[in-house]
């Protein structure tokens, strides 16, 4: 039977691989858990949204996003603001917002922190609607309104914020005659149409309920604005559009005419510390929403990164110029985040463990030869002791640490390539029990005594 199996010992080799291999493996564990360190945390479950009014169209649209999202098992809350000036207030002062709908030039001036800001993508196109009441007909220029009483917008809002800019840019200033009033959405439009007011300034989608009811009103009238390339040199967020007659209603022909306007866009917006896990899924989510066009853009144009005002996120640009990632077009969206976190994770694998079982059988290899080195070197002394001189028990000692020797030797499983110095080895050991027996025997015979 084996000798191995008689002892039960572990082959020496088999020890000397274990130890080699646990190495490599330690080093490769402690360059995983220092990697781990800089792994991204996963994605949030639930994400908060500053939209606006919950009559306007911001808050309509971020419904419909969270509506996508909940299929992927992200919960979106829609927080209901005043509008544009009170999201980016909320964003750069509120540390669990990190996510608003923004109107285009609507940054309030003097905010700090808006350097911490980024752009996702352009939502849609949203026109300044300037309803007036016919009595003031025909009025196409901003500069008409001087001594009226105009809406301007709620306080906060992206309307009030751009309202101010042209009427002021146009020379109509708040004066004794002039009366800008911040009232906005349902409310303006009831108090023009009861007479209170000449003039309501609204951003907004085609869409908005109150734009619908407006436009069918024979008491006031849509202006079109003469000047609207003008404003959109001087506003470089601003756009020229038009509003063709009928696109709003075909069969009530709404506009009953072709409409010039400036138009700025709604932007997704978030702060730096947003999670770039998520950013894919919300432009996916606003290309769903947006992407089928609408009264004043084609089908594809939206989302997209044109009219932006802030640096774009860098997972945003990747997204928009290659598409979704090929993890998420054949994963589900959790395991798709988790590998693409968990990258960084490869760095320990391939700059340490790939080396390391490369470098392993070498150096297995060194420490077998080694070995026999020094196996030879036990040999080399024990050979050029003048044996004739030594004491029993030397002699003794010696042949013993031979026969370790060989013991060790039968447990050892050298590589093919060193196998001629295995054998040598074996020879030279036989060779030098073969002196000490000899020595041995030649010290019995001369301590023997003679015959008389």
């Amino acid at each position: 039977m084996d000798q191995r199996l008689q002892t039960g010992r572990r082959p020496r080799n088999g020890r000397d691989l274990m130890r080699i291999w646990g190495i490599a493996l330690l080093l490769t564990l402690v360059g995983f858990v220092v990697a781990w360190m800089f792994v991204e945390p996963a994605p949030p479950r639930r994400v908060r949204l500053l939209a606006g009014p919950a009559s306007g169209a911001y808050y309509d649209f971020a419904r419909q996003y969270a509506e996508f999202l909940s299929q992927y098992g992200i919960e979106l809350e829609v927080l209901e603001t005043s509008g544009t000036a009170e999201n980016y207030q909320r964003l750069l002062t509120e540390d669990d917002v990190q996510l608003a709908i923004v109107q285009g030039g609507a940054c309030p001036s003097g905010l700090s922190g808006v350097g911490q800001l980024e752009s996702v993508a352009s939502l849609y196109l949203e026109p300044l609607w300037v309803f007036v009441s016919r009595t003031l007909t025909p009025l196409d220029d901003l500069r008409s309104l001087r001594g009226k009483r105009i809406a301007i917008g709620q306080a906060g809002s992206g309307t009030q914020l751009l309202a101010r800019q042209l009427l002021t840019a146009s020379g109509v200033d708040e004066d004794e005659t002039t009366h800008w009033i911040e009232v906005g959405g349902t409310t303006a439009a009831e108090q023009l149409l009861a007479g209170d007011l000449d003039a309501v300034m609204m951003v907004g989608s085609p869409h908005m309920q109150v734009v619908h009811q407006l436009l069918g009103e024979e008491s006031v009238v849509l202006t079109s604005l003469d000047r609207s390339a003008a404003y959109s040199r001087r506003f470089p967020f601003l756009d020229r559009v038009t509003l063709y007659e009928g696109v709003v209603d075909l069969k009530r022909n709404q506009p009953p005419e072709s409409v010039e306007m400036v138009a700025a866009a709604a932007n997704l917006v978030v702060t730096q510390d947003f999670h770039d896990a998520l950013i894919p899924l919300l432009i996916a989510a606003s290309r769903q929403v947006h992407g089928q066009g609408d009264e004043l853009s084609r089908p594809g144009v939206f989302p997209s990164l044109n009219y932006t005002e802030f640096p774009v996120n860098t997972t945003a640009r990747n997204y928009f110029q290659n598409g979704p990632s090929f993890l998420t077009r054949i994963l589900p969206y959790w395991v798709a985040s988790l590998i693409n976190r968990t990258k960084i994770l490869l760095v320990p694998l391939l700059t340490l463990l790939i080396p390391l079982v490369k470098l392993a059988p070498p150096v297995y290899r060194w420490q077998i030869r080694s070995r026999i080195y020094r196996w030879y070197g036990t040999l080399r002394e024990i050979d050029q002791q003048r044996l004739a001189e030594l004491a029993p028990e030397v002699l003794k000692a010696s042949l013993d640490q031979v026969n370790t020797i060989e013991q060790e030797l039968q447990e050892v499983s050298v590589p093919l390539s060193y196998m001629e110095e295995f054998y040598n080895l074996r020879l030279h050991i036989d060779l030098v029990r073969r002196r000490l027996q000899s020595a041995s025997l030649s010290f019995t015979e001369d301590d023997r005594p003679q015959p008389l």
